[in-house]
């Protein structure tokens, strides 16, 4: 059973080491704001943190993560610039439909905590893979501008 470092809480999940963490957290630890999208690591959708780098959830198995630290979206505003990107989210209401917000968040914050000002290039290199089926993108690349120029 291994244990995990979920959202800074330490908790062994009864699950196979193989499990992909996506249904771990999802399934086992009851933290369903991360999405299964693809499946296989191509929409974004199951974006997570560990260790502060964006992973994609759903081909990363348990036993990859750990001893490392997991975050998910329940808890990104636990970091600055989670608080940020997510509060630029609501001001140019970037969301549509919403399946892959959590996933587009992740990214995005990942991008702002490495890089407070990033160029376009930066945006389209760490938000690519992050799918939306609305096409929300033009809001998306707003809302991490507008992030970014709220330095915490």
């Amino acid at each position: 059973m291994p244990t995990l470092t979920i959202n800074g809480v330490s908790r062994t999940l009864d699950v196979p080491d193989d499990m992909p963490l996506l249904w771990a957290l999802r399934d086992v630890a009851g933290l369903t704001g991360t999405k299964f999208g693809c499946g296989v690591a191509l929409c974004g959708a199951c974006t997570v943190h560990v260790d502060g780098a964006p992973t994609r959830s759903c081909v990363t198995p348990v036993s990859a993560v750990a001893g490392k630290q997991v975050v998910t979206i329940e808890a990104i505003e636990q970091n600055p610039a989670g608080r940020r990107v997510q509060a630029a989210w609501r001001e140019i209401d970037v969301v549509q439909c919403g399946y892959c917000q959590s996933g587009q968040i992740m990214s995005a914050t990942a991008l702002i905590a490495s890089k407070p000002d990033p160029t376009d290039a930066d945006i389209d290199g760490a938000m690519a893979g992050n799918i939306c089926r609305c096409g929300t993108y033009p809001r998306i690349r707003a809302a991490i501008k507008i992030a970014a120029k709220k330095e915490a």
